[in-house]
């Protein structure tokens, strides 16, 4: 993406563009034991660091793609818990806890000591932190876990984020909250397994771009393995940028092809000072500047559309 124009800015020194990386992983090639899976995860963050990223995403599930290599056969989302956030967490702390870098190293479970309920947890990495943010909406094959409770909003290199796990992307009410809180960045991991979820992934993530004026990242999981979870996967890496003007020197929507296996990976610009200029303009159409609260009773539906259908209309049969 090119530089952002930035003669404009007030700032003695003009702010520099964030630069984002996201990466699929590959199930079904990440490993042979759970050592080598995690270094594999550590040494990706590592290297996009040294390479002048500031943030790197990874995708949702990504470490649930762990169960076929636990010892025990009939290894389940607890034993993976234990793993991740025991075994494993005090090495990813140590090498992944660095000022001024940031990393959303995918979700893993995580269960909770007060109750042993199960959450789906991504594991944020922000200026030295250990940050998470749980998945506040599930799909019927998570039905182990509970939902989140909370949405986060971090600060990361100058910008306002909330990583988004995958179906919170396509519920609207979640935008709706964030509107008027000049959000910069949305951090998207997902893992889906057909076409239609992920074109609702990215379709969505579009949608949000435009409703609250910011950019989006979507890193999905990708591959095949032995997983109750994530067994089959596939998915395309994504960023949006607003439809405003002083985005217009910008690629405003990029992504890859669809992956069904493989390491594939897409790394953006952010541009931090067109971003939170433009959420301070007034001057052009912006939904992200706009605040709608209809209570129910100012909805008003015609009694046209309460009428039964009539009993003509054949239903067919779903596709």
């Amino acid at each position: 993406m090119p530089d952002t124009d930035t003669s404009k800015n007030t700032n003695s020194s003009p702010k520099a563009n964030v630069k984002v990386e996201a990466w699929t992983f590959d199930v079904g090639d990440a490993g042979k034991t759970v050592e080598a899976f995690a270094e594999g995860v550590m040494h990706r963050v590592e290297t996009a660091w040294a390479d002048g990223v500031d943030i790197v995403l990874l995708p949702e599930f990504l470490w649930a793609a762990l169960e076929p290599l636990l010892p025990e056969k009939d290894s389940d989302m607890d034993d993976i818990a234990k793993v991740v956030w025991m075994d494993l967490m005090p090495k990813l702390k140590k090498r992944l806890s660095r000022k001024g870098k940031h990393a959303v190293v995918g979700t893993a479970p995580w269960q909770d000591p007060t109750n042993k309920h199960l959450f789906n947890r991504a594991i944020i990495f922000s200026d030295g932190r250990l940050l998470h943010q749980d998945k506040l909406f599930l799909t019927p094959w998570e039905h182990e876990f509970r939902a989140g409770k909370e949405l986060y909003v971090f600060e990361m290199s100058g910008l306002r984020v909330a990583v988004v796990i995958c179906l919170d992307i396509e519920v609207p009410e979640l935008s709706a909250r964030l509107r008027g809180l000049n959000i910069d960045l949305l951090l998207v991991p997902s893992a889906t397994e057909t076409i239609y979820g992920s074109e609702r992934v990215t379709r969505c993530a579009s949608g949000r771009a435009i409703e609250l004026g910011c950019a989006v990242v979507v890193c999905p999981l990708v591959g095949e393995c032995d997983s109750s979870m994530v067994n089959l996967n596939l998915g395309k890496i994504a960023m949006y940028l607003p439809a405003l003007k002083a985005f217009d020197a910008f690629d405003r929507s990029e992504d890859t092809r669809l992956a069904h296996k493989g390491w594939h990976s897409l790394r953006v610009e952010v541009p931090e000072a067109v971003i939170q200029e433009a959420h301070r303009k007034r001057k052009e159409t912006n939904p992200s500047q706009l605040s709608v609260n209809l209570t129910p009773d100012e909805v008003q539906i015609d009694e046209s559309a309460r009428t039964p259908p009539p009993k003509k209309i054949v239903r067919r049969e779903r596709m």
